[in-house]
């Protein structure tokens, strides 16, 4: 059953609403059975988001934004995207049978370029949008000003834009919650910060229905190149901070704007997470690892949750017997770039006949 099927009773302004759904949601939590015991972390958790129909958690936003749409009688979905909103808005707005626009960031991966087209979503490129904060932040009001003009919101997956459909991606707590009720962590990757925030609502929602739930720290983790939100959470700064452009190369993080970062700070902090910058070298070696030894082949962005987590156990913030979650965001064959350089140490091999095969087969063996 879809998740906002199942936990539509949390969410605001619902009732009366008939969800296009693709059966989001409910989603596998995986302990770690390598990186986990390495590290001496005896409850680390993988929550699998990249098992979405559309193959990242976006899928729970579009489900509940293009609802919203289609009940308010919308004609088209207008939308911004680094990638994953995208082709979640494009593949529910196919079901429901409405036409997508999307604004897509300067340099987005053509992976997820193509899946959005194959979805039938019209889609325009704008230059240094996503990168430099004076063209995004123009960008987003423009779009703000176009569907206010056809009655309507622009889908960004950001509270600031979008409260209604980031209601959808707080299932991601109560699914947490209800599985592992004596979670003690969650570490979250963040760009604009709309995941993190929707999390850490989530579990003050699931909190205030259960008594004995005791809410867990949520951690915001980013990119050094996009340094928005997290350091100013671990300097103890109660506002997020804009920067000119961002610079790093971790798809879907690129964010030079605040959006939800000021509310992000004050929902990690009053419940004791922090924030953590990790670096792209970290990213990408982690995501490598997550293949070969989890078996969980996600986009470079759901690496970011993991390299948080093993700062914070390097650094004593996590003790081996609490219970942690690092959310994988987002499927590897998003990001075809990323994925071909997991690869490059083990090429692909020709030989000439069964003959050669098997005796490269005893040189391994």
């Amino acid at each position: 059953m879809s998740s906002l099927l199942k936990y539509k009773h949390l969410l605001s302004d619902v009732k009366e609403l008939e969800i296009i759904s693709m059966g989001e949601g409910t989603t596998p939590l995986v302990r770690s059975k390598h990186i986990g015991p390495a590290l001496g972390m005896d409850h680390l958790y993988f929550k699998l988001e990249s098992l979405n129909p559309t193959g990242s958690y976006k899928d729970r936003f579009a489900a509940l934004a293009i609802s919203g749409l289609l009940h308010r009688q919308a004609s088209f979905c207008l939308a911004t995207s680094s990638g994953n909103t995208g082709a979640s808005l494009a593949a529910y707005a196919a079901l429901a049978g409405m036409p997508c626009h999307i604004v897509v960031v300067d340099g987005a991966p053509p992976g997820k370029l193509a899946q959005m087209q194959a979805y039938g979503a019209k889609l325009w490129m704008v230059k240094e949008f996503g990168i430099d904060e004076k063209v995004t932040t123009e960008v987003f009001t423009g779009l703000q000003n176009l569907a206010a003009s056809y009655a309507m919101p622009v889908q960004i997956s950001a509270f600031r834009y979008s409260p209604f459909g980031m209601q959808g991606v707080q299932t991601i707590a109560y699914e947490i919650a209800e599985e592992l009720s004596q979670i003690q962590h969650v570490f979250v990757p963040a760009g604009g910060g709309g995941l993190t925030l929707a999390v850490a609502r989530g579990f003050a929602v699931w909190n205030r229905g259960n008594n004995t739930f005791i809410h867990p720290k949520v951690h915001c983790v980013q990119p050094e190149g996009n340094n928005t939100i997290a350091g100013a959470l671990r300097t103890g700064e109660h506002r997020a901070r804009s920067i000119k452009s961002s610079t790093t190369r971790i798809s879907g993080l690129q964010v030079p704007s605040v959006i939800d970062g000021d509310e992000v700070i004050a929902a990690c902090r009053k419940h004791g997470g922090n924030g953590f910058l990790v670096s792209d070298a970290e990213v990408q070696s982690l995501q490598k690892q997550l293949a070969r030894e989890e078996g969980i082949f996600c986009e470079p962005a759901a690496a970011v949750a993991l390299a948080g987590c093993i700062n914070a156990v390097q650094n004593n913030e996590c003790k081996s017997d609490e219970a942690v979650v690092c959310l994988i965001t987002g499927h590897g064959f998003k990001d075809q770039k990323a994925g071909e350089k997991l690869v490059e140490d083990n090429p692909l091999r020709h030989i000439a006949d069964l003959k050669e095969l098997n005796k490269s087969f005893h040189e391994a063996y």
